[in-house]
């Protein structure tokens, strides 16, 4: 560990680097990923103070590293409870659920105003009996609707909330005689989260064959 580095010794770069994973994880808004970082950051930060007789750095961040592993398992392990309910356009909840992660929904639906959803047929999603996200979809042409808005709230933004909702109503969109859904996206953390739920590749657009 005498190793220099920029004029500082290797432990001392080891310190700094468990301290930015700490500042990190309280930057992220998904409790999973936050408890990851700060575990590895915590682990870290641990070896640091024992390696230089520091015992309060290193018991310290010792108990914070067991904290985050027992909500970690908690929170992996745990029975999520799903469920998803039709809407129509002129509930007043998922206006105000619009309204209030505007922002946020425009940074994967650059275009997307809440009047559009005037027609569209609408699923909300629930978990853990909180609202986790909203699907508005088009009216069903020729068999293909077009899905103008797939939105995940940050804290359940892990993929299972885009699947259940897929796996649920899947009879209930091929009753309604839809059989593809089609979308658009620029947003390369919006493309990963299509490709995981199922969505491909075609040409510009992404679709989903429920036949399959």
């Amino acid at each position: 560990m005498d190793t220099v580095y920029f004029d500082l010794p290797l432990i001392e770069w080891i310190g700094y680097l468990a301290s930015t994973l700490v500042l990190i994880s309280l930057s992220l808004s998904s409790i999973v990923k936050l408890r990851i970082f700060n575990l590895i950051g915590a682990a870290i930060f641990s070896f640091y103070g024992f390696y230089i007789n520091a015992l309060p750095v290193g018991i310290m961040n010792l108990v914070i590293c067991i904290f985050n592993i027992y909500y970690l398992r908690s929170l992996l392990l745990r029975k999520e409870m799903f469920d998803g309910v039709w809407v129509k356009d002129s509930d007043e909840y998922l206006h105000l659920f619009l309204n209030h992660y505007q922002k946020d929904i425009r940074r994967f639906f650059p275009g997307f105003k809440t009047d559009q959803v005037k027609g569209c047929q609408i699923l909300m999603a629930v978990r853990d009996m909180n609202v986790a996200g909203v699907m508005l979809l088009s009216e069903n042409k020729e068999g293909e609707s077009n899905v103008l808005l797939d939105y995940v709230t940050p804290q359940y933004r892990d993929y299972k909330t885009g699947k259940y909702l897929l796996r649920k109503f899947k009879t209930d969109l091929i009753e309604k005689g839809i059989h593809r859904l089609t979308t658009h996206s620029a947003n390369a953390m919006h493309i990963k989260y299509l490709k995981r739920i199922g969505f491909e590749s075609s040409g510009t657009s992404y679709q989903l064959d429920l036949c399959k």
